[in-house]
């Protein structure tokens, strides 16, 4: 059968106050504007059900006597409640139960109230089962029709309140929570840039090692995830030279053994500053404070780590500082030619770098 448009009906002798069985005292629409649904194979059921739902103030009902076109109508316009029959040709009420089963569980709350002359306790159970949430007898008493759909309708609108509810709340912890890392880590750049300012007056190095690093960390077949820590933590690497004096770290000459035991603390006080935070970005920066000076052959400092031992953050990180101090003029130098950068690159291959970051950074550089 096709769909049947119903619309609201005259009913001549008949009076506001009275429902379809002649009771006195109709309960009023509980929210007028709700949609309801009513699927029902017999045209005088629905015809029944419009007239007491619109006399009752209901504005939006719509109904159908074909079963099949429920889930259509479900799918183009939700409603907020459905009366449903349970004997129908074709698609059954329990089969239609099924078909909403997306809107009645999980966070749907469709609540559907079941149109039958059958009261056997199975029915019963198994609408239930299937997501139904109440039972009208047939023939229809219009009061209990309308205090069932009320009592649905009020636990509707309380689940949807709530929804909203907590997806504002979401919203605004999102946002909160969205500010404080923005804070967190204008914080952790400035702190960056702190160190660098004693050691590099523009301030722009950790910033150029935070950026090569995060290119070579992508080149070098790490996930996006770490890439982008990557770039945020590389510049805190020399974050511990805020502790080194400035005798040492602005000396314009060559250090002195004593001076250099000096200058090598920063690692381990960078990490020391770092340590203890709770956050994947907090702890990668004090790994690559800690051990960006150490050597792919275990000559480097603090620990005297060699080849994998070596995190491949810090690996990258060693690289990309290198090649951007070198080519940068320092307090204590003025920069080299980028060909000799280069070329001093190649000669720390398997000694300085590992020799897979020199490759890829090669591959970067030089496509």
């Amino acid at each position: 059968m096709t769909a049947t448009p119903v619309r609201a009906m005259r009913i001549v002798g008949s009076h506001p106050a009275h429902d379809a069985r002649g009771a006195v005292g109709t309960p009023r629409a509980a929210s007028p504007s709700a949609q309801i649904l009513v699927v029902d194979d017999e045209e005088s059921n629905v015809r029944v059900l419009h007239r007491i739902l619109t006399r009752a103030g209901y504005t939006n009902v719509r109904s159908t006597t074909d079963s099949r076109e429920v889930a259509a109508i479900c799918a183009s316009e939700p409603p907020d409640l459905v009366l449903l029959d349970l004997h129908m040709p074709g698609r059954d009420g329990f089969l239609v139960l099924d078909d909403l089963a997306p809107y009645t569980s999980g966070g749907g709350h469709l609540p559907v109230i079941m149109l039958t002359g059958d009261s056997s306790t199975e029915m019963k159970r198994r609408a239930l089962a299937l997501g139904a949430k109440d039972f009208v007898a047939k023939p229809f008493d219009g009061p209990e029709v309308l205090l069932r759909i009320a009592n649905l309708l009020e636990t509707r609108l309380l689940y949807r309140a709530l929804a909203r509810q907590n997806a504002e709340l979401e919203a605004t912890v999102q946002e909160r929570t969205r500010e404080l890392e923005a804070s967190r880590l204008e914080v952790l750049e400035r702190l960056a840039v702190a160190a660098e300012f004693r050691d590099d007056e523009t301030g722009r190095h950790t910033q150029r090692v935070g950026e090569l690093a995060a290119r070579l960390a992508r080149a070098h077949g790490l996930p996006a995830r770490r890439v982008e820590l990557m770039r945020l933590a590389a510049p805190l690497h020399d974050v511990g030279k805020i502790a080194v004096p400035d005798g040492v770290l602005r000396k314009p000459g060559r250090l002195t053994p004593d001076e250099f035991a000096v200058m090598r603390t920063h690692t381990v006080l960078g990490a020391r500053m770092l340590s203890g935070g709770g956050s994947d970005l907090i702890t990668l920066a004090a790994q690559v404070a800690e051990c960006h000076h150490e050597r792919w052959d275990g000559t480097g400092y603090p620990h005297g780590l060699a080849g994998d031992t070596i995190p491949i953050e810090a690996r990258l990180v060693a690289l990309a500082d290198v090649m951007d101090a070198l080519s940068h003029d320092r307090p204590y130098r003025a920069a080299w030619p980028l060909a000799e950068v280069f070329a001093e690159i190649r000669r720390g291959r398997g000694t300085h770098f590992d020799p897979d970051v020199v490759d890829t950074f090669f591959r970067l550089v030089l496509p």
